[in-house]
């Protein structure tokens, strides 16, 4: 036994744990303690050599030090954020986006999963970059009209299995269909300023509020489209972001009206009103009737709250004017919606004039 020990360098090593005879080695009795431990707690995944969050990370650390990170050279952000302040009229929020966020980085690829909601994409024109189709089931006509709206549009076709649509789709029911949407690019909100002037005209912007259903935000760009409105305004958190859902709903018009992403809404707001504009707040107990609006003809900003919470505290503070939509009944409620195509039809009506 000792002879065995001192050539494997312990008890435990050595033919597998065995001794010459081929029976088990015993244990150690607890004196080999230290060759058992561990090594340590699992090193996050950008600290493991090897792994793609690793490599990833040393890729950007390595452009960084070369000059190609965030900022005037690498990004667009912080070079449109520094121009802010310098242009007349644009707010001077800091671009209204995190430092560490480019400009222009929407939401993750979103994806479409599932026979209807597929179809109901493509016929919305959601702008799309990859269709994802399983084993083709020639009884079902959606299937085929799939393949020909995205053929029509340049919209890649890729074969995949079962596993790949599962792992593309989370596990979601997708019926060997999954559609993958571009990432929004999301507007500057001194951008919505630009577009009006560009055009002659007095700014028409419409803010939301804590508006969470993508429905509800293809409705307002849809009346924004509608009206004249120069841009749609949401915040980073609590808020709808452009996703297949608020495409379908727009009817095709968030290809023509901007929506400018900020990361403080009561910031972009005072912005705004520094630039000359005026803040409306849509609001039940407000003390000024839609018609009654002096300031419609001139640069408006319109705020809807959502529907069961209305306009958050800070935000009402910072408006100029809180403006209610005289209805029937006290007890009833518009949502953003609604709500936005009302006001932006009633003050679209009075610059008519």
């Amino acid at each position: 036994m000792t002879g065995g020990a001192a050539g494997g360098g312990s008890a435990r090593s050595g033919r597998g744990g065995r001794t010459k005879s081929g029976k088990p080695r015993p244990g150690t009795g607890g004196y080999g303690k230290k060759k058992l431990e561990g090594k340590g707690p699992t090193p996050a995944a950008h600290l493991r050599p090897g792994h793609p969050a690793q490599r990833r990370a040393a890729a950007k650390a390595a452009g960084q030090s070369a000059g190609r990170g965030p900022g005037p050279a690498g990004g667009r952000g912080t070079d449109r954020d520094s121009r802010a302040t310098d242009r007349g009229g644009r707010p001077a929020d800091r671009g209204g986006r995190p430092a560490d966020r480019a400009r222009g980085a929407g939401d993750a690829p979103e994806v479409v999963a599932g026979r209807n909601a597929v179809l109901e994409s493509l016929r919305a024109r959601v702008p799309a970059t990859a269709l994802y189709a399983g084993p083709r089931d020639g009884s079902d006509p959606r299937f085929n009209e799939v393949i020909r709206l995205a053929a029509d549009v340049g919209i890649p076709v890729i074969e995949a299995g079962r596993p790949e649509l599962d792992r593309l789709t989370g596990g979601a029911v997708h019926q060997s269909l999954a559609l993958k949407i571009r990432p929004y690019d999301y507007a500057h909100p001194g951008d919505l300023l630009q577009r009006a002037r560009a055009r002659g005209e007095e700014p028409l912007i419409m803010a939301l509020d804590g508006v969470t259903d993508p429905r509800n935000l293809g409705a307002v760009v849809r009346s924004v489209a509608a009206f004249g409105g120069h841009g749609v305004l949401v915040p980073a958190r609590r808020s709808a972001h452009v996703s297949a859902g608020a495409w379908k709903a727009s009817a095709g018009a968030l290809a023509r009206v901007p929506v400018a992403w900020a990361a403080n809404l009561v910031r972009a707001l005072t912005s705004y009103q520094e630039a000359g504009l005026f803040v409306a707040g849509l609001d039940a107990q407000g003390d000024t009737d839609l018609g009654e609006l002096s300031v419609a003809d001139g640069p408006l900003v319109l705020v809807a709250g959502s529907e069961g919470r209305g306009l958050s505290r800070l935000v009402t503070q910072h408006c100029d004017v809180l403006v209610r939509i005289p209805i029937a009944a006290q007890t009833e409620s518009l949502n953003a919606g609604v709500a936005a195509g009302i006001a932006l039809y009633e003050i679209a009506t009075r610059r008519a004039r």
